[in-house]
């Protein structure tokens, strides 16, 4: 027996006959329409995350060689045996394995939620693979999809009056982007943590009574050229943009990025440059910053970042090393300043890699079966999601979409991922069918 409502029915120019004969027969049924339509939410304890921090391990890091370990394999002998390139060790979850070279994320896995079974079908194209990953979406000659770090801004707002929303430490791109949302949904970005965002420090000889004569010729000047430009989206963006310029450029902002006021033992312990940028996500969110997303795909520790084709596959485990170190430090700091209930981390990358080593000792690529990571957020954690086969290949159970993960995400931090947005007229919903892991809040 079918529910159909009737206003669905009556719009639907292909009912025609068939539905007639299939009313007739008692086949369909019209749901009542007073009566309220039942969310697959409904039930799911909505997370109460404030902030989140999203880990990009740009160029697709290896599952089995970090947080999904198989048997060991050989890539140099002469038949290449397939497997992990390196140990395993125990965890703080019972039973739970990852790579020996993360082992102080390890010790502290029970606050994390490995989820192992994270899948998508683009392969061959790392952009395509990193868009699908930001925006849930393939790419589309007709939209300009937004990140979900533009969506969680758009929805949340900042946290704090002299913050932004969006805060991403790496180099800028589309991926990372507000799409249809528009520029108020977009990020403030740098890529030196000792500098911070270009563009929004003053001079010296600036003063505060200099800067607010400068504010009210340039409020003025604007207010013209706005009347003169009424219904031009990209004068509006750009009016945004300078408007929020200003907001930042004062010094309950931008202190955030003077990371010499932390203790040095607390700075030695996040590590080189990824750490100090995942130093920096805790002073940001300090000051009310909703999403960063900090890059980790510096090429230069190990020549090729996380896209260990050949060579690259060799040095990898100094990017794990610095995963590790900075990653723990990152957790067990939010959670002294309690800080980690309210703080979502997510671990993520464009897709994994197979098993099998290519013809110079690395591997290519691989999507139907990699692991993403969660930490803190208010998380039932302590909890693996999804397994793999023996080699890592494919999913045997639990499969998470990435519209899954980006609904769990949204979930997190009190945001419904069913919700309709608008790009125009035309309605998108916050993801595409995704649905929040349901273990990860009962």
């Amino acid at each position: 027996m079918s529910n159909l409502n009737r206003r669905d029915f009556l719009a639907s120019a292909a009912a025609g006959s068939t539905a007639a004969a299939l009313v007739a027969s008692g086949q369909l049924m019209f749901a009542n329409e007073d009566e309220p339509k039942k969310s697959p939410l409904d039930g799911l304890p909505k997370g109460k995350a404030e902030h989140c921090v999203m880990v990009w391990l740009g160029g697709g890091a290896c599952h089995i060689d970090t947080w999904d370990p198989k048997r060991k394999g050989d890539a140099t002998g002469k038949d290449k045996q397939p497997g992990s390139y390196y140990d395993p060790i125990p965890t703080a979850i019972d039973g739970v394995q990852v790579c020996e070279h993360l082992p102080q994320c390890a010790d502290i896995l029970d606050r994390f939620n490995p989820i192992r079974s994270t899948h998508h079908e683009v392969i061959d194209e790392h952009a395509a693979a990193t868009n699908r990953m930001h925006t849930g979406r393939p790419t589309s000659g007709t939209i300009v999809y937004p990140s979900v770090g533009s969506i969680v801004a758009h929805e949340r707002g900042p946290a704090g009056e002299a913050a932004p929303a969006y805060v991403l430490i790496g180099y800028p791109n589309v991926t990372r982007g507000p799409g249809f949302l528009g520029a108020q949904a977009g990020f403030v970005y740098l890529t030196d943590t000792s500098e911070g965002p270009n563009g929004l420090s003053r001079f010296d000889q600036i003063t505060d009574e200099r800067q607010a004569r400068r504010e009210r010729l340039l409020s003025r000047v604007r207010e013209v050229y706005r009347e003169k430009t009424k219904g031009d989206r990209r004068i509006a963006d750009y009016d945004a943009t300078v408007q929020e310029a200003l907001r930042l450029s004062g010094p309950e902002f931008m202190t955030a990025f003077e990371l010499e006021r932390e203790p040095a033992d607390l700075r030695n312990r996040y590590g080189g440059e990824f750490g100090q940028r995942c130093l920096l996500s805790r002073r940001l969110i300090e000051r009310g910053v909703r999403f960063i997303e900090v890059s980790h795909n510096l090429n230069f520790v190990n020549g090729t970042g996380w896209d260990t084709h050949n060579e690259g596959q060799l040095n990898q485990h100094l990017l794990i090393k610095e995963l590790d170190t900075a990653l723990s430090s990152l957790v067990l700091d939010l959670e002294e300043k309690k800080l980690l209930d309210k703080t979502l981390i997510v671990v993520a990358t464009e897709f994994g890699r197979p098993a099998k080593f290519d013809g110079g000792g690395g591997r290519g690529h691989q999507s139907k079966a990699f692991s993403t990571v969660l930490a803190g957020g208010g998380l039932q954690t302590g909890k693996v999601i999804g397994t793999t086969d023996e080699l890592g290949m494919a999913i045997v159970d639990h499969p998470v979409s990435v519209p899954d993960l980006h609904a769990t995400m949204h979930w997190a931090l009190g945001i419904d991922p069913t919700k309709i947005l608008y790009a125009g007229e035309r309605p998108v919903p916050i993801t595409d069918g995704g649905m929040p892991i349901r273990e990860l809040f009962v």
